[in-house]
């Protein structure tokens, strides 16, 4: 038996529509019509047939540019995010992947430090390699975009862009009233970044949810989060400030659950056990948050969840189907070993 073998390039060059047309003895356009099934288009079975089973001889491949000034969709999404690591932004776009994969659509991934010189550059450049859309994770939207666009995480302004968000006043209701019903009352409140989207949104909510509880919300025992990174160091600094100054705490609302993990650490190198001493909850659920010792108890985002809904949204807008603005998703809280009642002697209490 004879196997059959896929042919490299002419000339190590890319097979184009002429060569396999004149190979064919048939014109450009009706090689065309067959490999992009253009309907109504009466051409013989054989010679569809034919036009195929020259296609894979070749290895040939279509040239998307090409697709693109004939007015056809390439099937190709730009994804903005601020950095490529593990933790929150990776298991968004997890969820986003597996929904392109699954309706046949290719990605471009692009990250921007939250700088916006890029943040407005960037779309501009993907419009230029063909993609149909935009999806956006955690970024700053400010600029009018050129494409049909769907921001996952924060919210924009811009009334062309779907915003895919966390229902922010639930998740801190959740978190809050958690450690308030565990009767914690010298709280900790994390802010995070000024760059991320989800910062403001979640402080307002935390300081409502705080004020309808009666909670004072000490300015002293307030942690603004600065650092730069998706490493545990980004809460670090400002606890071992607390724990320096001798503040009187039990409980750390976290911005995140990468915080969370740094304020364990901090607590853990002072001498303090958590939660005996001071309970933490973190917020994302990320996929390490229940492996850490303790496993945090945290607010689950549903990131896959996100992801997959932003790229629905998506392939809706490009489908031309009317979406509204705003698409909420529901929090969850995920009560692990990081939180437990206030204990009265509680070790931050004793050491003054």
């Amino acid at each position: 038996m004879t196997k059959s073998v896929v042919k490299p390039a002419q000339n190590g060059r890319r097979i184009s529509l002429k060569f396999l047309a004149e190979h064919l003895g048939l014109s450009p356009s009706t090689i065309s019509y067959v490999l992009n099934d253009t309907p109504g288009r009466s051409i013989p079975d054989a010679t569809r047939e034919r036009v195929r089973k020259a296609a894979a001889e070749f290895n040939y491949q279509p040239s998307m540019i090409a697709r693109t000034l004939q007015g056809k969709p390439m099937q190709t999404v730009g994804i903005l995010l601020p950095e490529l690591g593990e933790g929150y932004h990776s298991q968004v776009l997890s969820g986003i992947g597996d929904l392109l994969m699954e309706r046949g659509y290719f990605y471009f991934t692009v990250h921007h430090r939250h700088k916006p010189d890029l943040i407005r550059a960037l779309p501009v450049l993907l419009q230029a390699r063909g993609v149909d859309g935009i999806l956006a994770i955690d970024t700053h939207l400010e600029d009018p975009l050129p494409l049909p666009a769907v921001l996952i995480a924060g919210e924009t302004k811009l009334h062309e862009v779907t915003n895919v968000v966390l229902d922010h006043e639930v998740a801190a209701r959740l978190a809050v009233e958690h450690l308030y019903q565990l009767g914690h009352r010298k709280i900790v409140f994390m802010k995070g970044q000024s760059f991320s989207t989800d910062t403001q949104l979640r402080w307002e909510a935390t300081m409502d949810v705080a004020r309808s509880l009666g909670l004072t919300v000490d300015e002293r025992l307030i942690v603004e989060l600065a650092i730069d990174s998706s490493s545990p160091e980004i809460s670090y600094p400002g606890i071992h400030n607390l724990l320096e100054r001798r503040a009187e705490f039990t409980a750390v609302l976290c911005f995140n659950d990468v915080s969370a993990m740094g304020t364990i650490r901090a607590l853990h190198d002072a001498g303090f056990r958590v939660p005996t001493d001071v309970s933490v909850l973190g917020f994302d659920d990320i996929q390490s948050a229940s492996f850490q010792v303790p496993s945090l108890s945290t607010i689950r985002q549903p990131l896959k969840q996100m992801g997959s809904t932003g790229a629905e949204a998506l392939l809706q807008k490009l489908a031309g189907e009317e979406l509204p603005s705003i698409i909420r998703v529901e929090p969850e809280l995920i009560v692990r070993e990081s939180t437990s009642p206030f204990r009265p002697n509680s070790a931050t209490f004793r050491r003054n």
